[in-house]
């Protein structure tokens, strides 16, 4: 049995190509907004965006084709009045959703990891109800 490398290649290109231009773009748009302190912070900055972007973009595009079907077919009529692939079209919404959600990932990362060293004496049993006594407060509208 011989495997096409070429073919694989162009595969795993097809199911990360997307997903890793739209973390190099959140990446981009990131540091136009805050320029990076230290290299350290730069290279978690792009890691988190490529990681975030990668894994919870292509759920988030399952869920706006799902919520909202007639964006994707309207982008796939504006490709083709364009001169291209329908399919590329998907693309038009695609792309800017894995963006958004990889540009904030690493101010989420970051209040995390300040949130977890503020509680570094207490148990995760204290934590819960630390979360919930703030989310009750949070409903109760205090």
């Amino acid at each position: 049995m011989e495997i096409d490398i070429s073919a694989a290649g162009a595969t795993w290109i097809k199911l990360l190509g997307l997903p890793l231009l739209a973390a190099l773009l959140a990446t981009i748009l990131s540091f136009m907004v805050m320029w990076p302190r230290t290299k350290k912070e730069a290279v978690i900055r792009i890691c988190s965006s490529i990681i975030i972007a990668t894994f919870t973009g292509p759920v988030l595009v399952a869920a706006v084709l799902s919520w909202w079907p007639s964006l994707f077919d309207s982008a796939n009529r504006v490709a083709v009045l364009y001169g291209c692939d329908p399919a590329t079209g998907f693309l038009f919404i695609a792309a800017p959703l894995m963006a958004a959600i990889g540009l904030p990932a690493w101010w989420v990362l970051a209040a995390c990891v300040r949130w977890f060293d503020r509680r570094r004496d207490k148990d995760i049993g204290e934590m819960a109800a630390e979360v919930a006594a703030a989310v009750k407060e949070v409903r109760s509208g205090r």
